[in-house]
């Protein structure tokens, strides 16, 4: 049976090749577009839309999170969360959506990030007494910096070291410290988003790195998280339980 899917924030750039990629998949069925604007034959809100659907993918911006959560609580949706930049507040509105719904939530949609971040984790573990810096770079559009997926790797490291403190944006005049993990950021020209995680120490350094070609694998893996998502129980999931699936 196809799954149908609503595509949320369906008139930005990710919510078109959200579209494109389920369209193109013989086990899914477009059941509706959604996008504020109400344009272009989509509907307002999910609660707009009167006919069937099995999960959400949600592309459009972590603003309208609330109103998201309320219809799709409501009407007992699984909800594919793709947006980053959420406050805390709305990070705790989908702490408790998740105890009514399937939610699966990641700061990046790509199965190559996921693997990085277990190489990463793995890496910061092993590699003991290594500095550990986080650079990513991205297009001059985005609007957060860092980039949830650099947070996502330095968080990574982290696992391994309880005790060390992630630093965003480095400035000022003093060394850096043992227990560190930096991340920069930059912002330049069409670059759809490349990440690399430096671990070194005074006789050597590894560097782990990912480097998205095309926004369309973001898509992809959004898709492949529907189809994770549904007849699943209610709870959190992420990139790491799809890859033990």
């Amino acid at each position: 049976m196809s799954v149908r899917i609503i595509v949320y924030g369906a008139l930005g750039h990710m919510g078109r090749l959200v579209t494109e990629a389920v369209e193109k998949d013989p086990d899914l069925t477009l059941a509706a577009r959604v996008d504020r604007s109400g344009l272009d034959g989509t509907f307002p809100s999910i609660h707009d839309f009167p006919g069937e659907a099995d999960c959400v993918i949600d592309f459009s911006h972590h603003d309208g999170t609330r109103l998201l959560l309320d219809d799709c609580v409501s009407r007992k949706l699984p909800l594919v969360l793709c947006t980053t930049g959420q406050t805390p507040e709305e990070l705790d509105l989908i702490q408790q959506a998740s105890g009514q719904i399937p939610l699966f939530q990641s700061a990046n949609m790509s199965v190559g990030v996921a693997l990085v971040a277990r190489l990463v984790e793995e890496a910061a573990s092993k590699f003991r007494g290594s500095d550990i810096e986080v650079l990513e770079i991205h297009h001059n559009r985005k609007l957060d910096a860092p980039s949830g997926t650099a947070l996502m790797l330095a968080e990574a490291a982290k696992k391994a070291r309880p005790g060390a403190e992630i630093l965003t944006g480095r400035s000022g005049h003093h060394k850096r410290e043992p227990q560190e993990i930096g991340v920069a950021s930059l912002r330049m020209g069409n670059i759809v988003g490349t990440h690399e995680v430096f671990l070194g120490t005074n006789t050597q350094t590894i560097t782990i790195k990912h480097e998205a070609l095309d926004r369309a694998l973001f898509a992809d893996g959004a898709v492949d998280a529907a189809k994770f998502l549904v007849n699943k129980p209610a709870g959190r999931y992420d990139m790491n339980d799809l890859l033990s699936e």
